[in-house]
């Protein structure tokens, strides 16, 4: 695969609303770099399971985990699965209520999940995530000791069969409308900002809040957008 552009295939072919489709492979990277939940799809006794998972990418591989007893995770790792990761962006009003919608930017990724079963490699898959879900963390917290590593599940997918879409910019009316006036056409955008860090209500005396926190409340390491 060219690693400049995303080389679709026919389950990763965006058929509608084709002109939304972006194909630089930099806008999955981006798409996924921005988001902290990717909602996990898999197949569990013969019925469809969509759940909510934390996750971290480092280059071509997309690292996911959960519960080593989680019948998802094991169903993941033995049929084919799909990633979605959706930043909703804001809201289009329209002058009619057939144009509203919504700007946004998604990725959706295909594929069969590795098990990883290496201790090693278990460890990269599960810095990468937290290192993607809170910066700064693997160096500052203690790692996973054996047992905790047994008792975690950690799936690797390959990038490579993936899609992106994205929609930006004001409502598209119908000339009819446009002309007719008859409503308030715009686009409300959606942000979301770090708030205050809370520390834990049994946390010693003595403890600031540490940089790699305080830097991202700030804004200064990165940025939170839906």
């Amino acid at each position: 695969m060219n690693r400049a552009t995303l080389s679709p295939t026919p389950r990763s072919t965006i058929r509608r609303g084709k002109k939304r489709a972006v194909n630089e492979r930099e806008a999955l990277d981006a798409v996924l770099d921005a988001g902290l939940i990717c909602h996990l799809s898999v197949v569990v006794d013969g019925a469809p399971l969509v759940l909510p998972t934390g996750y971290g990418r480092d280059g071509n591989t997309l690292y996911l985990h959960g519960s080593s007893g989680a019948r998802s995770l094991s169903a993941a790792g033995t049929s084919e699965i799909c990633v979605a990761v959706t930043h909703l962006d804001g809201v289009v009003y329209a002058r009619s209520v057939f144009h509203h919608s919504v700007n946004y930017r998604c990725a959706v990724v295909h594929g069969q999940a590795r098990v990883l079963t290496d201790d090693a490699d278990k460890l990269h898959g599960l810095r990468v995530l937290t290192e993607h879900l809170a910066p700064g963390s693997w160096a500052h917290t203690r790692e996973p000791n054996r047992k905790e590593l047994a008792q975690t599940t950690v799936l690797a997918l390959d990038l490579t069969e993936a899609s992106v879409k994205i929609r930006t910019g004001p409502p598209v009316d119908d000339e009819d409308d446009v002309d007719a006036g008859a409503a308030w056409a715009g686009v409300l955008p959606i942000t979301q900002t770090w708030g205050m860090p809370v520390p834990s209500p049994d946390l010693a005396d003595g403890w600031d809040v540490p940089g790699h926190v305080t830097e991202r409340h700030l804004g200064r390491s990165d940025e939170l957008s839906a």
